[in-house]
């Protein structure tokens, strides 16, 4: 799954694909470079984001679903809005990322009346406040359960089981420990039966390992980590950095089944 960032200020590449045009040749350059999905925002959801309008989300998202789908693509609209999910279906989207988990009134009705594929992602608190202290007393636990929760009220909905994947949600409300348990016991999300999406890419936790504090330059970090996903039962690795991932994966899967 291959990011694309409509948006002034995301944390890795805000400003860099806020015009149609240049967001379409990234685009093109994420699918060449192997991805099979592309995750389509136009609202940050970086620690401290502040929301945006619907109005505005819409302006930026829409133009460039429009044409993506149009062009046989495979889009992903990454919202917690339910009238920015309805739009985008509309448009051509065929999966709708949502860091809310369809909890938003009216969210999950848009996605059933449909039949385009969620994810569903665990987030504590708000994006403005998600890092502000996060506790847990058993974080696999705990995010394993609203996930399963979740699913589980999609699936009563009348969102199908095999339409459903689901995301720990990496760096939501979480500290650096956090995520590393989580990724250690991803095994415990695997086990609920549902396709697991990881999104790693580029972010806090991988600066703190590695050192690095530019973004762009926590790339080794992101595949390593995306690798360490896929060997636990990751389907589904959300990245900025595509032709890095499938380069990784290609020679770690040729190296034999023993390291998988």
């Amino acid at each position: 799954m291959g990011i694309i960032n409509v948006t002034p200020d995301s944390f890795s590449d805000g400003g860099q694909f806020s015009e149609t045009s240049r967001a379409l040749k990234h685009a093109e350059q994420l699918v060449y470079d192997g991805a099979h999905i592309l995750d389509v925002g136009g609202e940050s959801t970086r620690p401290g984001a502040a929301p945006v309008s619907v109005e505005q989300e819409l302006s930026r998202v829409i133009p460039l679903i429009e044409q993506l789908a149009k062009a046989g693509h495979c889009v992903s609209v990454d919202t917690r809005k339910p009238e920015v999910m309805r739009a985008a279906i509309a448009s051509g989207a065929a999966i709708v990322n949502d860091v809310y988990a369809l909890r938003a009134p009216g969210a999950v009705e848009v996605c059933a009346a449909s039949d385009v594929g969620v994810v569903l992602m665990h987030m504590q608190g708000e994006p403005s406040t998600m890092q502000a202290e996060p506790i847990y007393e058993n974080v696999a636990r705990e995010v394993s359960e609203f996930l399963h929760k979740r699913a589980t009220a999609c699936e009563a909905s009348g969102i199908a089981r095999a339409r459903i994947a689901l995301d720990p949600g990496f760096g939501f409300g979480k500290t650096t420990a956090h995520n590393l348990e989580l990724t250690q016991k991803l095994d415990q999300l695997v086990q609920l039966g549902f396709p697991i999406v990881a999104g790693w890419s580029r972010k806090r936790t991988i600066g703190e390992l590695t050192g690095r504090s530019v973004a762009a330059e926590r790339v080794s970090g992101s595949v390593a980590a995306a690798l360490a996903c896929v060997a636990r039962g990751a389907r589904i690795v959300r990245v900025h950095d595509v032709k890095e991932t499938v380069e990784a994966l290609r020679v770690w899967r040729a190296l034999g089944p023993s390291l998988q």
